[in-house]
């Protein structure tokens, strides 16, 4: 078996792909909360996706990639028995695991996926382990019946109303403290606002709150500074210190701002490449 090839394509919704792939060197050393960097072709894109899960004796390793741009869209266009170019890692620094107490582990679309690894080391170190999991559909709402499995109590909410709770996480958080849940940690991931609001309202609610960050990333080693990020007023690079940061003190706006950078190249990029495989496809 060559390594990088996938083993298991499975389409979970119409912009998101589960992969096994063989990597059994990461697999062997993998780590709740790290990362690899995938590259599809020479010249292709440096893309970091998050681990979801790995098996040491089988030596694969476990990806969830939305396609967003061309590079995910392209990976998400291959096939059992295809390769990555490039699998890169396990990168960034594992999250700190240990008896929290009652801790929530709050997921807003793809990011459900790369929250998932978490809530289980979390729940293998003892703590009762409440998931939050947010989309804007219920067709958009990824592993619930997998993360149902794992915690202790799982809770969902949709944008639409179109699955569990009408409304956003931090309304479903809100409702669970309401409810008499005493949580003493949160880790978030998701989209940059739902990350922002969400750690603002644990902060309100004595809840300490921890969020992974996915600045723009080049080299993933620390060397190249895209990743950088400002936390506690001072410059972090979340490709080796992160990605998972006390969200108390992370400058969220910023990080907005930095990753709004390229957005017209991307979307631009995006448009050229549906409409080559268009054309490519034969269809006018």
């Amino acid at each position: 078996m060559q390594e990088n090839t996938i083993l298991i394509k499975e389409q979970l919704n119409s912009a998101v792909v589960k992969f096994v792939i063989y990597k059994p060197l990461i697999a062997k050393s993998a780590k709740a909360g790290q990362f690899v960097i995938l590259r599809g072709r020479e010249g292709g894109e440096r893309v970091p996706v998050t681990l979801v899960d790995w098996d040491k004796e089988k030596g694969t390793i476990t990806v969830i990639i939305q396609a967003i741009g061309k590079s995910t869209s392209l990976f998400n266009s291959l096939n059992q028995g295809d390769q990555f170019l490039n699998v890169a890692g396990p990168l960034g620094t594992p999250v700190e695991i240990k008896k929290y107490g009652t801790v929530a582990v709050v997921g807003g679309g793809v990011g459900i996926a790369e929250v998932y690894p978490i809530a289980r080391a979390l729940k293998e170190a003892g703590n009762r382990v409440i998931a939050v999991l947010g989309a804007r559909t219920k067709e958009l709402l990824i592993l619930e019946p997998e993360m149902t499995a794992l915690c202790d109590k799982t809770v969902c909410a949709t944008d639409d109303g179109s699955h569990g709770m009408k409304g956003m996480v931090t309304d479903a958080i809100q409702a669970l403290h309401d409810g008499g849940e005493k949580i003493n940690a949160g880790f978030i991931i998701g989209p940059i606002p739902m990350m922002k609001f969400t750690a603002r309202l644990m902060d309100k609610l004595g809840i300490t709150p921890y969020a992974s960050l996915n600045p723009i990333m080049l080299d993933g080693t620390g060397m190249c500074g895209c990743c950088r990020v400002t936390v506690e007023g001072k410059v972090r690079f979340a490709c080796v210190e992160g990605p998972m940061f006390p969200a108390s003190t992370i400058d969220f706006d910023e990080l907005i701002r930095r990753t709004s950078e390229y957005k017209p190249l991307e979307k631009e990029s995006l448009e050229n490449f549906r409409k080559d495989h268009v054309c490519k496809c034969g269809l006018h």
